[in-house]
């Protein structure tokens, strides 16, 4: 078990090689600033929608200047593209346990098999009743090496695929996801009551070994207690006009805003619809949601995206069979684990030397952590330094004061000046108030001259200039409503003396409209006496006498002496014609010769 003490050094020495690799492996990319991430905002969503990944503010921090993953401490590195297929802290036991048993940490999975969980998870929950069957996993899944035989990914570096032998539901993954090894942000690993162990932190240098975990089956006892599983797996996939999609279980989880690989109350047979506990935000909008089933899968714009499971969930409204199948148990964890499934298979010649690498890589994170500690250091004493100065200041402060306490004299001066000031203003102001009621109990004695009507006020204010402005306020309404009566009853008349006009549309207009240059009076009266000869015109023709109208009508005079015996003559006869128009005769006839004009 011995290591030379030479070979323990040059371990040491590689161990910043190896976390430059971490770098490397991200596609040469250069630091991940907050801009660099500024497409999502996981508290409050993409730029065309909420994507709601996170409830706490603190649960998700972005990458600030390194160019290298630091995590503060209680946080692990992940992606962007992570979080939006599923996973949230604090994360699944399942998810949890899987990472034990195959020694992997999350910057380890690409997208596509942290998707590979996340329906998994889903599956079992929504649609067979169970929780996550490790038996039924093992059946269905195997893990590879992401590569080629020039490159040895880190980042990435291990996929989920399903066992080639296995009829499983096709996802329809992507061919690749641009850019994702360069979205990478910190993750808060919280670890609920019932959970033990935290996931391992992060460790970049780490070199991914393959271990016989990785190609672990299922065992003869498991194959038989997953045997109904499998069963409805298949009727789920072949049933036909209910056929069930990884496509469809993508968009369900989506749809429901629950993240499968998070920690939760509840699993997902007991949603509750939008007052779920463990809900992470409100519904996506259609176009959101259809937009991000197509960016995790390969589906394209003319593909349509599943707006419902073509089988029902099991939920709060549809609840599980009383005869379901119960759940297997989950990955082993640390207490339970079993260390030879871990056993790592690999053809280096010196295995021994990875605990050593693994101590340099650790080194220097404690390291990088003092160098932290100094600086929070030196940003405490500058802050001890700064209160200080301001304590300094303070005291000049005081002394300041204390040496202009003498002119506290010269204020009280001032102050009784401007009160004296302020009493003489008041004093004019009185006054200048006595000014104006006088005023205006002579303008409200003029209103009681010309109305012949005064008013007592039944609640005075006991104060003059209040009570004039009171009884002035009701002497102008009086004058308000005798100014409408008069201009309703001027309207009653204006159609009798005008009624080929318009009605004026203001009192003034009315009035000019009774002052015109031409005699009123003379106007009706022949406006009367048109009427009349009309009325007379249609009498006679009524009554079939044969009347020369063109002699009556070129008759131009007639002599002052022969009106009235003309008058006389027809009197007998001028009550019938005067009744027929409408006009009550008199006693004596008129002499007046018509006006003309």
């Amino acid at each position: 078990m011995g290591v030379a003490p030479e070979a323990t050094v040059k371990c040491l020495a590689q161990a910043p090689t190896q976390f430059r690799t971490f770098h490397n492996a991200a596609a040469n990319a250069t630091a991940p600033k907050a801009h660099q991430a500024q497409h999502f905002s996981l508290h409050g969503g993409a730029r065309s929608g909420k994507l709601g990944l996170s409830k706490k503010k603190d649960a998700l921090l972005f990458p600030s200047e390194e160019s290298y993953p630091a995590p503060p401490i209680g946080y692990r590195v992940s992606f962007v593209d992570h979080l939006i297929r599923g996973l949230s802290a604090p994360i699944h036991e399942f998810l949890r346990g899987l990472l034990f048993v195959y020694g992997l940490q999350f910057h380890h999975l690409t997208p596509n098999s942290i998707l590979h969980i996340a329906i998994f998870i889903t599956l079992c929950e929504s649609f067979l009743g169970v929780h996550p069957n490790w038996a039924l996993w093992k059946l269905i899944f195997l893990l590879r090496r992401n590569g080629s035989h020039n490159i040895a990914y880190n980042i990435g570096g291990v996929v989920i695929c399903v066992r080639p032998d296995v009829e499983y539901f096709d996802v329809k993954f992507p061919d690749s996801i641009q850019g994702w090894r360069k979205r990478w942000l910190y993750v808060r690993e919280e670890c609920p009551d019932s959970q033990e162990f935290n996931i391992a932190p992060f460790d970049g240098n780490s070199t991914i070994l393959r271990r016989r975990s990785w190609d672990a089956e299922a065992n003869e006892e498991e194959k038989i207690a997953t045997e109904a599983l499998m069963t409805r797996i298949h009727e789920l996939q072949n049933t036909r006009g209910q056929e069930l999609s990884g496509i469809q279980i993508t968009a369900y989880f989506l749809r429901i805003r629950v993240q499968p690989l998070q920690a939760r109350k509840n699993p997902l047979w007991m949603y509750a619809g939008e007052e779920d506990v463990d809900r992470v935000s409100i519904d996506l909008s259609v176009k959101d949601l259809e937009k991000l089933v197509r960016k995790i899968s390969s589906l394209n714009k003319k593909d349509a995206i599943p707006s419902s499971c073509r089988v029902t969930p099991y939920s709060a409204t549809n609840a599980l069979p009383q005869n379901r199948q119960s759940a297997s148990p989950l990955p082993p964890l640390p207490e339970g684990g079993d260390v030879d499934e871990r056993a790592v298979v690999t053809d280096d010649p010196q295995p021994l030397m990875q605990p050593f690498i693994n101590l340099g890589a650790q080194f220097i994170g404690y390291r990088n952590t003092i160098e932290g500690l100094k600086e929070s250091l030196l940003a405490a004493n500058k802050q001890a330094d700064d209160l200080a100065a301001k304590l300094k200041a303070s005291e000049q402060a005081r002394e300041k004061a204390e040496k202009d306490a003498s002119c506290i004299e010269d204020l009280r001066k001032r102050l009784h000046e401007a009160e004296t000031a302020l009493s003489d203003k008041i004093a004019q102001n009185a006054a200048h108030e006595a000014k104006i009621a006088a005023r205006l109990e002579s303008l409200s004695r003029r209103f009681v001259r010309k109305m012949s009507q005064d008013f007592v006020l039944e609640k005075p204010e006991d104060n003059r200039l209040l009570d004039v402005l009171s009884l002035l306020e009701i002497h102008a309404d009086l004058v308000r409503r005798s100014i409408f009566n008069a201009q309703k009853a001027f309207l009653r008349l204006f159609p009798y003396f005008f009624p080929k006009k318009k009605e004026p549309d203001t009192f003034a207009a009315l009035a000019e409209s009774f002052v015109p240059q031409e005699d009123l009076g003379l106007a009706l009266r022949q406006e009367n006496l048109k009427i009349g000869v009309e009325g007379t015109i249609a009498l006679v023709a009524e009554s079939q006498q044969n009347v020369d109208w063109t002699k009556v009508g070129e008759a131009t005079k007639m002599k002052q002496d022969k009106w009235p015996n003309l008058i006389r003559a027809a009197k007998p006869h001028s009550k019938k014609i005067l009744a027929f128009l409408g006009y009550k005769p008199t006693s004596s006839s008129s002499s007046a010769k018509t006006e003309v004009k």
